[in-house]
């Protein structure tokens, strides 16, 4: 028995056009009238649909996969993906350095098997493996895992807490841990998947100490290299050094002992009062950052790539870019203080009186914390005026160890 009844592609039934027009439109104006109507309304139809289901098939980029093996993990590097989610661990008691190479073995090998679309070794659900949209995992250890594996004297100098600063007001929720995750996908499902199977692989050795999740623009939402916005609406990471200068590997790789082509890492769980922002007028919002909130451009500019002229004055002899604007404040002469920052936003349902719970999970990579991190944090700290509307609650720092070849482990360098 056939019916005049469709399901849309948003699953509501309906009368469908043919139904419309052989059935009522028949009866008012004729058969041959409604047949004539059905040819006009299909026309444009088919051309149009087929060239959307061309567009979409296109569009289509849940197959692409980043290579897991390498010298450097990936995950640092690699084109920031739309999603991340970031897991730090304790370690348990009882998990000594040979469990520390177990756990190791099996998350390495589990990680680079869903990376490449791969079911892990125990997974229950292989069907949510097919879809892994440039998914990368990476590992950082903090100093008790360091020590455990071989001893504190093989800690980098900089491997720890960072120095206290004024403006912190760090909650305990969000600081520290023994093992970082970092889990990475243009997809969020896959990332929950991912972030589930390799919890599974090390609740044996670690438990979870916290979790933060972030976002950024959808894979083509943008043009590929724009720069992301945070929820301020500033451009913000403008002058991000790129993995094709010639000075990235020294800013940003380890050279020497256990950590040579791995790298350092910072989080910063960072507040952003949005509520309180929403009363600055437009003015004040891009003298506090030195740039316009258009397109990002330094105030003695036009284009986001422009170099900020900080000696630039008003007719009335101030300087055009605020002496304590963020971008002067986090500017240094020295060009060896530069940081690869990789961040991600954060948003919440909002508590009590307040309607957001927002922030920027600030990721830094760098050769060195104390040389490079530190000294822009000290200035930052002093000066800044966007510190009236941030608020640094948590913080974190790992050492992430360089890649490793198929068959071998994250972390052999130290543990083997």
């Amino acid at each position: 028995m056939s019916s005049d009844r469709t399901t849309d592609h948003t699953g509501r039934s309906g009368v469908s056009r043919r139904g419309l027009l052989f059935g009522g439109a028949v009866a008012g104006i004729g058969a041959a009238a409604a047949v004539g109507a059905d040819v006009l309304l299909n026309r444009s139809q088919p051309e149009s649909a087929s060239s959307r289901s061309r567009d979409a098939a296109a569009a289509l980029h849940g197959n692409e996969t980043v290579d897991y093996y390498g010298t450097h993990q990936a995950g640092i590097a690699t084109t920031p993906q739309a999603h991340a989610t970031f897991v730090a661990l304790d370690l348990h008691a009882e998990t000594d350095r040979a469990a520390l190479r177990r756990m190791m073995q099996i998350l390495t090998e589990d990680a680079a098997r869903l990376t490449q679309g791969e079911p892990a070794l125990a997974d229950s659900e292989p069907e949510l493996v097919t879809v892994p949209a440039r998914l990368t995992v990476t590992f950082g250890f903090g100093p008790e895992f360091v020590t455990r594996a071989a001893g504190s004297g093989a800690l980098p100098a900089w491997l720890g807490p960072l120095p206290a600063f004024t403006i912190d007001r760090l909650e305990a929720a969000w600081n520290d841990g023994d093992l970082l995750l970092q889990i990475a996908s243009d997809d969020a499902f896959t990332v929950a998947h991912a972030t589930r199977m390799l919890l599974k692989d090390a609740r044996s050795f670690a438990s979870v100490r916290w979790t933060q999740a972030g976002f950024r623009r959808a894979i083509g939402s943008e043009k590929p290299g724009t720069t992301m916005r945070n929820l301020f609406g500033q451009v913000d990471g403008t002058t991000n050094p790129s993995p094709d200068d010639d000075d990235f590997a020294q800013l940003v790789w380890a050279n020497g002992g256990w950590l040579a082509g791995g790298t350092s890492f910072v989080l910063r769980r960072t507040h952003m009062n949005l509520d309180k922002w929403d009363r600055l007028d437009r003015s004040g919002r891009e003298q506090s950052v030195g740039r316009t909130l258009a397109n990002g451009a330094p105030l003695t500019g036009v284009h986001e790539h422009d170099e900020p002229e900080f000696e630039a004055k008003t007719s009335i002899g101030f300087p055009v870019i605020p002496e304590f604007s963020h971008i002067r404040r986090a500017r240094s002469e020295n060009t060896d203080e530069r940081i690869f920052r990789r961040a991600y936003n954060y948003d919440h349902a909002p508590a009590g009186a307040e309607i957001s719970d927002s922030g920027l999970l600030f990721v830094s990579y760098q050769a060195d914390v104390t040389k490079q991190f530190v000294p822009i944090q000290r200035r930052l700290d002093e000066l800044d005026l966007l510190n009236e509307w941030t608020t640094p609650i948590g913080s974190a720092v790992f050492a992430i160890p360089p890649g490793c070849a198929e068959g071998g482990y994250i972390g052999e360098t130290l543990l083997a």
